[in-house]
């Protein structure tokens, strides 16, 4: 399948955001190092890769839904990629051009269903055996056979989700199979969390009411609780009022973090407030013991640091500039929310590397971690180009830091920890991800050492296409798909 128009003015059009033209399947060979045997499993990363040229102006994130997935099978590698064949795109295929303009131009009205074209390009997960491809607006997501990259259905016909704008960043519980959703709308109740089980059953659906329309980017689990985020940077609700959108932060609101027991209901939510932030990712999230008979939520994420003026005011202004041009600024942060006094606590963890997309060993995720992977931040050097330089890695016992970047032309994914055939300890394993050399304009694969990020790569595989600058990925071991989920 190829495209015409790879090729535009605007920078998230140009060089490493330009879309690829070819959806190949092949053997990679071309390997500086060597590839793990104790690494077998697949690496998967979603992107926005436009399909049709539309009117309007075009955003990084407007684009098509691409999964890029790479194999690794007793030290052999295997590489393809595929668009997510997503209804608004068949639509699109059907007609022969676009029929949906990007996030800065007005939705199509005539389409109360799918105003917005849901581009599946943000998230993928494993779940029930399949890969789950989801949009960070919020819809529904969708099912792709981990085998060839087809597309299979939308996630699910139960007619309670039918409406939902289901988030990008739902988990997948990797040791019960389940997942868990949170939902968001601009009408009353503004929010819906729920859990789906390994069997695709609903088991968990309840209403969450919020103030007033939100835009919620993650939620964290731990054993027993799920976590969903109010945060003071939503809607400015004049322009919102008059049909508008424009981000507004409001400093002189709360953080606020809703527990509620994973399968609870609705009159168990309980709420927190913290200091007002604004978070993308969350790192993981646990219980402890709090030494006095009660339990301790912690939830470890990269919220940005915010902008302040010379009295320490919050600048809310600029900051809500700076998230709209991707100018971005981020800590590691730890929140604790005592469930026996409803007392929050929160620290800064590292406010040295600018870092985000954190990513941990994934079956520790609800359980207590020691280590966080993260991508290492570029300042921005112009508006709406934003960098994702290398790697650092967290360790909350030692509260060290160690990082890893080639210089300013190497542009880095999310990196997947990916366990070691038989691992023991929690860093047992590699991590795996893409680079895209700006200057060669050519991408590899690389594998770290997750124990040291510092050294070079253990391997540097070539790729035989570029792949476009994307978003989140995620890893399968083989084992994990040999179990189904």
């Amino acid at each position: 399948m190829k495209i015409a128009d790879a090729t535009h003015e605007v920078l998230t059009l140009q060089g490493g955001f330009a879309p690829v033209a070819e959806e190949i399947s092949v053997e990679l060979t071309d390997i500086e190092g060597t590839v793990p045997h104790d690494l077998n499993g697949m690496h998967v990363r979603n992107g926005p890769n436009r399909r049709f040229k539309a009117e309007g102006r075009y955003h990084w994130f407007d684009g098509d839904g691409m999964l890029h997935a790479v194999r690794f099978e007793k030290g052999r590698v295997f590489y393809q990629n595929r668009w997510v064949m997503t209804e608004g795109l068949q639509e699109e295929l059907d007609a022969g051009r676009a029929l949906w303009k990007g996030i800065k131009e007005s939705p199509r009205k005539e389409r109360p269903d799918m105003p917005m074209k849901n581009t599946s390009n943000t998230d993928v997960k494993y779940f029930a055996g399949k890969l789950i491809s989801m949009w960070w607006l919020g819809g529904m997501p969708y099912l792709v056979d981990p085998d060839d990259l087809s597309t299979i259905s939308p996630l699910s016909t139960d007619p309670r989700l039918k409406d939902l704008r289901i988030s990008a960043h739902s988990k997948v519980d990797e040791r019960t199979g389940e997942f868990l959703f949170f939902a968001y709308a601009k009408e009353p109740p503004y929010m819906h969390y729920g859990v789906i089980s390994k069997e695709g059953e609903l088991k968990t659906l309840m209403p969450i009411e919020l103030p007033g329309p939100r835009l919620p980017h993650d939620m964290a689990f731990s054993e027993n609780y799920s976590i969903v985020h109010d945060l003071p940077l939503f809607f400015d609700m004049d322009a919102f009022e008059a049909g508008r959108h424009r981000l507004k932060f409001y400093a002189d609101i709360p953080a606020r973090f809703g527990i509620v027991p994973r399968h609870g209901t609705a009159d168990q939510m309980r709420w927190f407030e913290a200091k007002p932030a604004y978070m993308y990712h969350v790192s993981n999230a646990w219980e402890e013991d709090d030494g006095e008979g009660g339990t301790e939520i912690v939830m470890t994420g990269t919220p940005f640091r915010l902008p302040r003026d010379l009295d320490g005011n919050i600048e809310a202004e600029r900051f809500a500039r700076l998230v709209a041009t991707h100018e971005h600024d981020f800590m590691f942060y730890e929140w604790r929310f005592n469930l026996r006094t409803g007392e929050t606590k929160e620290r800064i963890l590292d406010d040295i590397f600018n870092q985000e997309f954190p990513v941990i060993n994934s079956w520790m995720q609800g359980f207590k971690t020691r280590y966080s992977w993260n991508v290492l931040m570029a300042r921005c050097l112009r508006r709406e180009d934003p960098r994702f330089c290398g790697l650092v890695r967290q360790d909350l016992l030692t509260g060290k830091a160690t990082s890893y970047h080639e210089g300013m032309d190497k542009w880095f994914s999310e990196m997947p920890f990916a366990p070691k055939d038989g691992w023991q300890e929690e860093d047992d394993g590699y991590l795996v991800g893409f680079m895209y050399d700006m200057t060669s304009k050519v991408s590899f694969v690389c594998v770290f050492d997750a124990k040291d990020i510092t050294k070079e790569p253990v391997a540097r595989i070539r790729l035989p296409q570029y792949v476009p600058h994307g978003f989140h990925a995620t890893w399968v071991s083989a084992e994990r798909m040999k179990r189904g989920y």
